[in-house]
């Protein structure tokens, strides 16, 4: 998949940092490889270890197996169901697993329930997923090639799909790619023509707001068939492509704790930087803790005990300066000018807490919210907020939501709508401890969009 994703650049970035990949090699100096070898209709096997230190072409068999079998979607997703007394009380469904149909009528848009059960065939592997904001407030999508299962029994059309359907929820904001390439192989790679497929799908809508692909571990496979693609990619496209050798370099591009990196990845890196003596990424230097006046990756209850203060002070600032900008149009995707800025610095703020500021404990109820009818949704979330958010944490949550209330009263203005306020704030006030995915994000911003349209009915202290 990766290797689409090639195929879909032009020039490389080069990596500041020592080791950082160089430009591959032109077609005509590629020994033993003639130009008519790659203009043939036949599709050549192109063998290569999991290093990509070895290529090799066997004319005679063909690329990538031909007989995908179909994987079946399941024909219908069982709901959980609420026990008495438990985080969720109550929550009527219909007989066929269904929200009431008064739940658009009453709240608006729900959540996709059923898009998302559409693909959990897919979703199942954890090749896709998403894993919060990086630096600037942009969201982040995962792939991972080790997880990707035998090419002999998956479907990688309906991987295709759902590959658009996760990005189809981010394109129109800005985004970055991160893949993982190690542990493609040809046990799990899919095949040459379903990566020609995919760049011509993936058109312009997807690669607009795409504003860095990070391809982890390039292989010589890798570079050799990103120099195939060149002449038919463009150059502005091109420069988006980062090659990152060590994960100990994507660390200083995105925030490395919010990404549960495959376990194969994670040895493949350490051997690697081992060899090489790179300072491996995961290892923290000792230190004296945090100086009394960070305000970043901290706990509520550091800011509290250094500062006297509840409401942090870089909450605070930078929900005042949006207000004092709040007649302008604004759109959180961009950043600009200082409002956008602003906006990225609460939501990093908000995203490199210790701990969410909905609790790690809250994170499960979330995401179950949209299960309820819709009387009963009022009446858990009313719960949530009274009996077991921290005093501090309903404070600070209340500072925003109201200061949001306020931009969602100009959307005729700002364009930004209720909606598209919480799918900007939403994952950072709610996460899991581990890393996050499409089905557990979208109830997130469901929620967040319920205390927004809701606040004076649910913020009762």
């Amino acid at each position: 998949m990766a290797d689409a994703a090639d195929g879909n650049v032009s020039e490389p970035a080069k990596m500041e940092a020592a080791g950082g990949a160089t430009g591959a090699p032109r077609l005509a100096d590629m020994a033993g490889v003639s130009r008519d070898y790659f203009t043939s209709t036949d599709e050549p096997e192109l063998e290569f270890d999991d290093d990509g230190t070895e290529l090799s072409s066997a004319k005679e068999v063909e690329l990538w197996d031909n007989t995908a079998d179909e994987v079946s979607s399941d024909d219908s997703e069982e709901l959980a169901k609420e026990g008495e007394g438990g985080a969720f009380r109550g929550g009527a469904i219909t007989p066929d697993g269904l929200i009431d149909e008064d739940f658009e009528a009453e709240l608006g848009t729900p959540p996709e329930e059923e898009a998302a059960s559409e693909f959990s065939d897919v979703e199942r592997y954890g090749i896709v997923e998403v894993a919060g904001d990086d630096m600037y407030g942009r969201k982040v999508i995962v792939v991972s090639a080790c997880k990707l299962p035998s090419n002999k029994s998956f479907d990688h059309q309906r991987l295709l799909e759902y590959i658009k359907h996760t990005l189809d929820k981010y394109v129109e904001q800005d985004y970055v790619l991160v893949y993982f390439h190690y542990g493609l192989n040809s046990r799990n790679k899919p095949k040459l023509s379903w990566l020609l497929q995919a760049y011509r799908e993936l058109n312009r809508k997807y690669k607009k707001n795409l504003k860095t692909l990070y391809l982890v571990h390039p292989t010589n496979f890798i570079k050799i068939l990103w120099n195939i693609f060149r002449p038919f990619i463009s150059v502005k496209f091109g420069k988006k492509l980062m090659y990152v050798n060590y994960l100990v370099e994507l660390r200083h591009h995105l925030p490395f704790d919010q990404l549960t990196v495959p376990l194969p990845v994670l040895e493949y890196d350490a051997k690697k930087a081992a060899a090489n003596k790179i300072q491996y990424p995961y290892e923290e230097t000792a230190h004296d803790g945090p100086s009394k006046t960070q305000q970043f990756g901290v706990s509520l209850q550091f800011l509290k005990a250094n500062s006297g203060r509840v409401v942090p002070l870089v909450v605070e600032q930078t929900v005042q300066h949006m207000k004092e900008c709040g007649g302008e149009p604004v759109n959180f995707a961009d950043y600009g000018g200082d409002v956008h800025l602003a906006a990225a610095l609460l939501k990093k703020f908000l995203r490199e807490l210790q701990e969410p500021l909905m609790t790690y404990d809250l994170f499960e109820p979330i995401t179950r919210l949209h299960l309820h009818e819709p009387p009963k949704q009022m009446i858990e979330i009313q719960r949530m907020l009274t009996d077991e958010l921290p005093e501090d944490n309903y404070t600070i949550l209340k500072y925003i939501m109201q200061f949001l209330v306020e931009v969602a009263v100009k959307a005729e203005v700002n364009k930004m709508t209720p909606a598209n306020i919480a799918t900007v704030f939403g994952p950072n006030l709610a996460w899991s401890k581990g890393q996050a995915n499409l089905s557990t994000i979208e109830p997130v911003i469901y929620f967040t969009q319920l205390l927004i349209q809701n606040f004076d009915d649910v913020f009762l202290r």
